[in-house]
């Protein structure tokens, strides 16, 4: 059984279309979307003509047509005009299409997650988030769905499992987990509407929200750290050219980049060209942190015991300074690049 169109009465068509239209327009302003206004919607009638409902179903169609997954993406998680009950609406406009294509999938895949993410308390612990629970929040939409997962959506379990194991937002990004959960999603054609395959989805990318954002932070926790530890052996450039910065990119800048990354980062999790970035610069920050710890033990064993004493007291002040920059519970240990072939660089003051 999967999700059908519903047949509305024009009554109530026409106070969804009045609901979403805000919504609609604003996206269509803020990507320039080449489009018409519906006149129709724009007016103040209540008890429209059957015209006018039928030229703002065809605005909204010609609308859905022309927004990409990633502008609704973009446009949900920085606006202030969703509401519940907008959230809701637009989710159920899009479920009940007489006709779906893959975007239309995916719009739904995404606006499960939203709704489910703005309807769930903050708070929630991860091992509340069962099949049940997830099925229970979405039964605003969905209805009371049969929660018996079918063989083909067992793996998303192991997935799960696989991502919570990560160290790193690299180790996931490597591990192959996320595409084999799109590979499953996008195999599923019509399965994908069952309604427990939407549960399960649903769950699923919720999790995997979670694992991004820990993985996101914690990495920006590690090369916080690694920068105040390289400023304390006296680096005070680092090249960064692998990660799309410069070759003598100074460290206090680095440092106020990540702090910014911390605000943009609460965005939706595949952020793309930024989180390349980042995962890069945590690379070139292992790296810089595996060549100063050699090159200080190499001066440490041709050093007086005096020398040696002052550098093993400025690595253990560096290394104590576990002031949190954000709050996590606990970060991955650093490891060299063992694919790194850069050299050491002459200067002290730059890696």
């Amino acid at each position: 059984m999967t999700v059908t169109a519903k047949t509305k009465d024009l009554a109530a068509e026409w106070r969804e279309a009045r609901l979403l239209h805000p919504l609609y327009s604003a996206l269509a302003r803020e990507f320039v979307i080449d489009l018409p206004p519906c006149t129709d919607l724009e007016s103040t009638v209540d008890d429209p003509p059957q015209e006018s409902v039928e030229h703002a179903r065809q605005w909204f169609l010609e609308m859905d047509q022309k927004i990409q997954v990633h502008q609704l993406r973009q446009f949900l998680q920085t606006t202030n005009l969703t509401s519940e009950e907008a959230l809701r609406t637009l989710l159920e406009h899009h479920l009940h299409r007489p006709t779906r294509i893959d975007s239309d999938r995916d719009k739904i895949d995404f606006l499960l997650v939203q709704f489910f993410s703005h309807c769930a308390p903050s708070r929630l612990e991860e091992s509340d988030v069962d099949l049940e629970y997830v099925g229970q929040m979405l039964e605003p939409v969905l209805g009371t769905v049969d929660l018996t997962l079918p063989s083909w959506l067992r793996p998303l379990e192991d997935f799960i499992q696989a991502a919570n194991g990560c160290r790193s937002l690299n180790e996931l990004l490597t591990s192959g987990t996320l595409e084999k959960a799109r590979k499953l999603k996008s195999s599923s054609e019509g399965d994908y509407f069952q309604p427990v395959a939407m549960v399960a989805f649903t769950r699923f990318s919720f999790l995997m929200r979670r694992v991004f954002f820990r993985l996101m932070h914690q990495d920006l926790n590690t090369i916080l750290d690694g920068l105040r530890e390289l400023e304390a052996r006296g680096v005070s450039t680092l090249d960064c050219r692998s990660a799309q910065f410069s070759a003598d990119e100074p460290v206090t800048r680095l440092r106020m980049i990540c702090q910014s990354w911390k605000v943009m980062f609460h965005a939706e999790y595949s952020s793309g060209q930024p989180l390349r970035m980042l995962v890069d610069l945590r690379n070139v920050m292992d790296a810089a942190l595996a060549r100063t710890a050699k090159k200080a033990a190499r001066q440490s064993q041709s050093s007086p015991p005096r020398a040696k004493a002052a550098a093993a007291n400025m690595h253990f002040t560096a290394a104590s300074n576990n002031t949190p920059e954000f709050e996590v519970n606990s970060a991955p240990e650093w490891e060299e690049d063992s694919s790194s072939s850069h050299q050491e660089s002459d200067n002290d003051n730059k890696i």
